[in-house]
């Protein structure tokens, strides 16, 4: 086995924050790999977003993946046993919770990964050749999974003891701050800065609670819009609320297959400023209805109209999974505005049938303005003849 694969088993093993440094140094680079390959493919497509320069392509992502393994040989491989062991630890000891089952699965898959990469990095193909193009290839999907999901392991593995709350208040100190609080959100002056969840599972929120022209940041325990939320803390500013408040853990996912290293090639699109041109510049009837239809597309090449409505549905389902009263509010309402985008796109597509059945043109006297007019005419007239001299009087 290759030192760089794994670190040999009598040597120092990395500190915690080692562990969890190494992990985003990773996450850094390959974010970076990743813009440096979108702007090449970018280069390899057409206007709608169809590769028309697949050699380019292929060139392209054969040197992300040679990138992303000398990144992962660079920043991980001598860690990941060690990173993936913290996390384990730090994971058993955290409180029950829904997330934790969820958290062991993401560990489970980081170590299939490690060792499908550790066993390529250890009989590596012939340099230079399309086996070793193949096997960096199959590495990506195990590469990509450590750049998408090790976030969870470095903060399972930097995790510290203060993850629960060290100054909690007294019953009473809470039941008041509490009463006073939620006297604020009636009056509207309780004004919600940042939230985030604590390895329990609760939602903390932090606040600023205004109250006879002054202000007290609080800390909330629940969700702020449904009964029985409570305070646990109230602080002088963020910094000392931070150091005593329950740490954040990684936040989900809304779908839980989604990559940002791995996304579908782009279907090709118009956009709707192109297909207002393309209105401008028709002189039939069935080209300007043509545009409308394009607007109204469905399926895989869909038109902006369509694509508007698949992001209202989306966004209505991340609003429904924040799982918060006020989050569940705007789902419902971006749902119905998802159905109005259905009905307005209907209402498109038999407009722009009754257009094209007109069978018309623009009338002649529409006529184009010149864009260059021109020149004014030279003035050509015949210079002045000089006056003939007029002889001097004599007396």
């Amino acid at each position: 086995m290759t030192p760089a694969s794994n670190p040999a088993p009598d040597g120092p093993r990395p500190v915690t924050p080692e562990l969890a440094n190494a992990a985003r140094d990773f996450r850094l680079r390959m974010a970076v790999i990743d813009r440096e390959t979108e702007t090449a493919l970018d280069m390899t497509r057409d206007r709608y977003g169809r590769t028309v320069h697949a050699s380019a392509a292929a060139a392209a992502r054969a040197q992300r993946d040679k990138a992303a393994v000398e990144a992962y040989t660079t920043h991980l491989a001598p860690h990941t046993d060690a990173l993936l062991d913290a996390a384990r630890r730090a994971l058993h000891e955290l409180p029950p919770a829904r997330h934790l089952a969820g958290w062991r699965t993401v560990l489970d898959g980081l170590a299939a990964s490690a060792t499908e990469i550790r066993r390529a990095l250890d009989w590596p193909a012939a340099p230079g050749s399309a086996a070793e193009r193949a096997q960096r290839s199959a590495l990506w999907p195990h590469l990509t999974a450590w750049a998408d999901h090790s976030f969870i392991a470095s903060n399972l593995a930097d995790q510290s003891d203060g993850q629960h709350h060290k100054a909690p208040l007294t019953e009473e100190e809470q039941r008041m701050w509490t009463e006073l609080a939620q006297a604020a959100q009636r009056r509207g002056e309780l004004e919600l800065t940042e939230s985030w969840y604590a390895a329990d599972g609760q939602p903390i929120t932090l606040a600023h609670l205004v109250e006879d022209d002054d202000s007290t940041l609080v800390a909330l325990r629940g969700d702020p819009d449904a009964p029985g939320w409570q305070v646990i803390g109230h602080y002088a500013h963020e910094y000392e609320a931070g150091k005593v408040l329950p740490a954040p853990v990684p936040p989900g996912v809304l779908r839980a297959d989604v990559s940002g290293f791995n996304r579908p090639e782009p279907a090709p699109e118009i956009s709707l400023q192109e297909l207002t041109r393309d209105v401008v510049e028709a002189q039939h009837a069935g080209d300007a209805s043509n545009a409308l239809l394009s607007a109204t597309q469905r399926g895989y090449d869909a038109g902006p109209l369509v694509r508007l409505q698949e992001l209202l549905e989306t966004s209505s389902q991340f609003a429904s999974a924040l799982e918060t009263v006020q989050g569940r509010q705007v789902a419902t309402r971006l749902s119905a505005l998802g159905r109005q985008i259905e009905f307005l796109t209907r209402e498109v597509e038999e407009a722009a049938e009754d257009l094209g059945a007109t069978v018309a043109v623009l009338p002649p006297h529409r006529t184009p303005v010149l864009r260059a007019r021109p020149r004014p005419a030279v003035v050509t007239a015949p210079p002045t003849p000089p006056r003939a001299s007029t002889p001097a009087r004599h007396r």
